[in-house]
């Protein structure tokens, strides 16, 4: 009886500290992309998961680990990069335009990133996530040499698009025809996914 009670009573400490771990996550998400790494404090993520910011200490040991593990869980995910190689730049270009117009859902690890790039130390969180989740996908399928260069030059126009036409809002950006958007940054990306030509062969 007592053996019984013992397993019933930790099982759901288990499950209670999971769900409050995820809970401190997600409002830390939250708060990041909405403040930055800067204007986002313990106390703020504390009060929208309902717990205290002791408690969150707890969990993650401090701001900056909570910041990583928040970065690392938004960056995940690909919504625009393909994982297609043989149609790497068409479905890139599609899935770019596409969240990029006027009406669609803001893309938050672009907020993010964008509203924490000051700090640092932020920086660097960022910018090894980045490498994580898509810099080595890109330099693992482009073909030929300085796939590591042409991978980050790719992310660079997919964040110089989505910084003009979802933040900043120039006319030309927003105003363009989907398809013709589409097509152009299809033909952009594809010279970067191309192999470049070996210089010694071309020169002669």
């Amino acid at each position: 009886m007592t053996t019984g009670t013992h397993e019933s009573d930790h099982g759901p400490r288990r499950r209670d500290a999971s769900a409050t771990r995820e809970a401190i996550l997600n409002s830390a998400i939250e708060a990041f992309t909405r403040l930055g790494y800067d204007g986002a404090g313990v106390r703020e993520v504390a009060g929208g998961a309902g717990v205290t910011a002791m408690l969150v200490n707890r969990y993650f040991g401090s701001k900056e680990q909570l910041f990583a593990e928040a970065v690392d869980r938004s960056f995940a995910p690909r919504t625009v990069v393909s994982n297609d190689p043989s149609e790497l730049s068409e479905q890139t270009a599609t899935r770019l335009a596409a969240r990029t117009a006027p009406d669609a859902d803001n893309l938050d690890p672009f907020l993010l990133m964008l509203r924490s790039a000051a700090n640092p130390r932020a920086a660097e969180i960022m910018r090894a996530a980045i490498e994580k989740h898509v810099g080595q996908h890109l330099a693992g399928i482009l073909p030929g040499p300085e796939a590591a260069l042409r991978g980050d030059l790719l992310l660079s126009l997919i964040a110089g698009v989505w910084l003009m036409r979802k933040v900043i809002a120039t006319p030309a950006l927003t105003g363009v025809d989907q398809g013709t958007l589409t097509r152009q940054l299809q033909d952009l990306m594809q010279v970067l996914v191309d192999a470049p030509q070996d210089q010694t062969t071309s020169n002669s």
